[in-house]
């Protein structure tokens, strides 16, 4: 049996999908990822898990034709601009490197990192 179709029903708008990704999903996927070691494959299996979630959201569209199509990955990557899931991970490294750097030099984090 298939999950919800929580990303793909028409009941709930594309905006709260967008929000329900974003404030629900992104945080559970890269909870802690700022001390994870991304090999170049896990980077392509976040990416992916990304681009398929995001053509749920912005779901298949008619052509002139009568045609449905999905969204490209190329299309998807335009939209992802804005940040895709591996320039989140990066922001949270920078963000706690940042603490790290800022904390009392007695204190236990800094006397790890030496």
């Amino acid at each position: 049996m298939k999950g919800p179709k929580l990303f793909t029903s028409k009941l709930i708008s594309r905006n709260v999908r967008l929000e329900l990704y974003n404030t629900l999903i992104r945080p559970t996927i890269t909870y802690a990822s700022e001390t994870w070691v991304l090999k170049e494959n896990m980077i392509n299996k976040l990416m992916i898990f990304e681009r398929k979630i995001m053509r749920k959201i912005y779901c298949p569209r008619r052509t002139e034709d009568g045609y449905w199509r999905i969204k490209t990955n190329k299309e998807i990557n335009d939209i992802l601009k804005r940040q895709n899931i591996f320039g989140l991970i990066n922001k949270q490294r920078l963000n706690l490197l940042g603490h790290v750097g800022r904390v009392a030099e007695d204190n236990i984090v800094q006397r790890i990192k030496r």
